[in-house]
This record gives C-alpha cells, structure tokens and sequence, in this order.
C-alpha cells in the first residue's frame, strides 16, 4: 500500500512482480485507471498512519530516546494507552 506518490507503472509492476496486489490510488492525470480500487484497504491504511502520527507526538517516541528494546516498546505501550484514554473520555 502506498500513496499517490508511489503510482509509476515501474512500482506497480515491483509489486506484481513480487506476488503483491498494489494498493495504491491513481494520480488524476493518469491515462490507464482501472476499474476497482480497493478504497476499504487504502483506508486502513490511513488509519495506520494516523495512530502512528499520534503515537508520534511524544516526544520519546518520535526521537528513539529509549534506545532498548523493552523500554522503547514499553514507552510506545504508555502512549498508545494516553492516546487510548484521551480518545475514548473527550469531554
């Protein structure tokens, strides 16, 4: 999967090539636009992006200041779970 910066007939055909379905959106200007696009997968996609852009707005994660594996993924863990507790209690 990947962004509309990614539509080249080269990186789809890496793909194919690889055994892989490209998930990626056509450029509005492309000539060649198929007929399906997967929009249910490309929007997983998105939410992926958003919780990691969340998970990214502390500080510790965003610069790997935990430079262990168990502390790093234990940090990650406490913010998942700050970014879990403000989205369900919004006031």
């Amino acid at each position: 999967m990947g962004d509309k910066g990614y539509a080249s007939k080269a990186n789809r055909q890496a793909a194919r090539d690889r055994g892989i379905v490209p998930v990626i959106p056509r450029k509005a200007n492309e000539k060649e636009k198929p007929a399906f696009f997967a929009k249910t997968l490309y929007k997983g996609r998105a939410r992926i992006e958003q919780a990691v852009g969340k998970l990214k707005r502390f500080k510790r994660v965003a610069l790997r200041c935990e430079k262990t594996k168990r502390n790093f993924a234990s940090f990650v863990a406490l913010a998942a779970g700050f970014v879990l507790v403000k989205s369900v209690h919004t006031a």
